[in-house]
């Protein structure tokens, strides 16, 4: 008993040696054999019924259930593959459309812009010519003139000529 190691492998090899021979001699015996071969039909059959039952009443069966799961899991991955395909689809077409359409959005966002200038100036020249001319003050009215006076102004007067310069003196520069 010194070593309790040893002593409990022996018990854990003979326990294990009499189990197996054990079982053996349960297998080979057609009582039993017989018995558990009658246990598996009966339990097979009791499936079965439970399935013709729960069909008779409209309930799906535990593999009717694992059948439509598969199946759904199925038809989902197909699913998942196909939104993928359209996903990168849609990328292609947006790349492709993305340089033709900027060009063109820049260019009526340009053209636009430039309606809504003349727009602008169109409608303050349409108000300028429908208002009324505005009132001059007494002050700033011009005063008629006869025809006489008029040609007299109108006449350009002579320019006056100009007055000769003094020359410089050459003697002051002499001496340096």
């Amino acid at each position: 008993m010194n070593d309790p190691e040893g002593l409990r492998d022996k018990l854990t090899r003979s326990s294990e040696d009499a189990l197996g021979k054990i079982a053996q001699d349960l297998l080979e015996n057609q009582f039993v054999n017989g018995a558990i071969s009658r246990a598996f039909e009966a339990r097979e059959r009791a499936v079965q019924a439970q399935e013709a039952a729960m069909g008779a009443l409209n309930i799906p069966s535990a593999a009717d259930v694992e059948r439509l799961t598969r199946r759904l899991r199925s038809v989902s991955q197909r699913l998942e593959g196909i939104e993928d395909g359209v996903d990168r689809l849609d990328q292609r077409l947006e790349a492709l459309n993305r340089p033709a359409l900027s060009g063109a959005e820049e260019r009526l966002g340009g053209i636009e812009s430039q309606l809504t200038k003349l727009s602008a100036e169109l409608g303050a020249l349409a108000s300028a010519l429908d208002s009324p001319p505005a009132h001059v003050p007494r002050e700033q009215e011009r005063l008629e003139v006869d025809a006489s006076s008029r040609t007299a102004a109108s006449k350009p007067k002579p320019k006056p000529k100009p007055k000769p310069r003094a020359k410089p003196k050459t003697a002051a520069r002499k001496k340096s």
